[in-house]
């Protein structure tokens, strides 16, 4: 819960995403989705995508309550090669070989980031972002 209207707490999660190097799929007032793409290992490539839905509380709306998901695929590199041969029927049994080889990503595991020190982290920006935004009001 935040003591902030929902639209200010929205754009103090806009704010900490982006800080963060997000990139935004989806904003409105109430609700927004990031994503962002880092390598941690050579063949290993990891993307979180971030939901977070911002609803007011009480009569006057000043207290809002934003509910924060984030899901985490991992994605390898994975190697295959290809190959045909090319006959000419003119010339006679000439065969000649073609092969490449491709490297593609394949999705090996998708999670829902538990609670912890993960959206801890996260909320400690958005007041943060708050703080700053109120005193500039």
């Amino acid at each position: 819960m935040f003591d902030a209207p929902a639209a200010n707490t929205c754009e103090a999660a806009r704010r900490a995403l982006l800080s963060q190097g997000y990139v935004l799929a989806m904003t409105k007032p109430d609700a927004l989705q990031a994503t962002k793409n880092f390598q941690p290992e050579g063949s290993v490539h990891v993307q979180i995508s971030f939901n977070v839905m911002c609803l007011p509380e009480g009569r006057a709306g000043q207290i809002s309550t934003a509910y924060v998901n984030a899901i985490q695929d991992r994605y390898t590199v994975k190697k295959s090669s290809n190959s045909a041969s090319l006959g000419v029927s003119a010339i006679g049994s000439l065969s000649i070989p073609l092969s490449s080889n491709e490297e593609s990503l394949i999705k090996v595991g998708s999670e829902t980031i538990p609670a912890g020190p993960f959206y801890d982290r996260f909320f400690v920006l958005m007041g943060r972002y708050l703080r700053e935004q109120s005193q500039i009001e």
